[in-house]
């Protein structure tokens, strides 16, 4: 069987592939996670820059099946990458109180040395319930919404301020499990 390897240094990537048995190796993509297009929808964005992750790591390896991952926040038109710091945190979530955003994630899959390439993505709706500057301070002074798109994790002590979601919550944490399972198959991929 073909070595899996993840183009990311995500610990949730990685996590969300143990937990469904996928035995794979991680080397991440160091490349800047840039927008080259603004007028682009978030979907074309996050397949995209998920595409580029998974080209940029085919250039390291003779052969195997690469994932390329990338996830975006988007609230009203706005997108909403990692914070650049406590303020910028605080902006975010300050924006998210109360409202629905939508969670893209892009999948790449590339298998070497066929050069057979799929991309695809998924959309996950989610609505934080309204919440307090000192609630949102409390969170961002636990350190967890640094490396994380939209500066919140659902999987962490984020979750207190999620009302509901429709769609995929593993989307929401990195990758959506579904869609990737989908395009396993299309690979010959089974994780059974």
């Amino acid at each position: 069987m073909q070595p899996i390897i993840l183009a990311s240094a995500s610990p949730r990537r990685a996590q969300i592939l143990k937990q469904i048995g996928v035995s794979f190796k991680v080397v991440p993509s160091n490349l800047p996670e840039e927008i080259t297009d603004a007028s682009c929808s978030p979907s074309e964005i996050v397949k995209e820059l998920a595409a580029q992750k998974a080209k940029h790591i085919a250039g390291m390896i003779s052969h195997g099946l690469i994932i390329g991952a990338d996830t975006i926040v988007v609230l009203e038109g706005k997108i909403l990458g990692k914070p650049l710091g406590p303020e910028h945190a605080m902006e975010m979530l300050t924006l998210l109180s109360g409202k629905e955003h939508s969670v893209y994630t892009g999948i790449a899959l590339l298998k070497i040395p066929e050069q057979k390439f799929e991309v695809d993505f998924s959309e996950t709706k989610v609505k934080f319930r309204a919440f307090s500057q000192d609630e949102a301070l409390s969170y961002i002074k636990t350190g967890e919404p640094f490396d994380k798109a939209g500066s919140y994790a659902i999987q962490g002590r984020g979750a207190v301020f999620v009302e509901s979601i429709t769609g995929c919550y593993f989307n929401v944490v990195g990758l959506p499990i579904t869609k990737l399972i989908s395009m396993f198959g299309d690979f010959g991929v089974s994780i059974w």
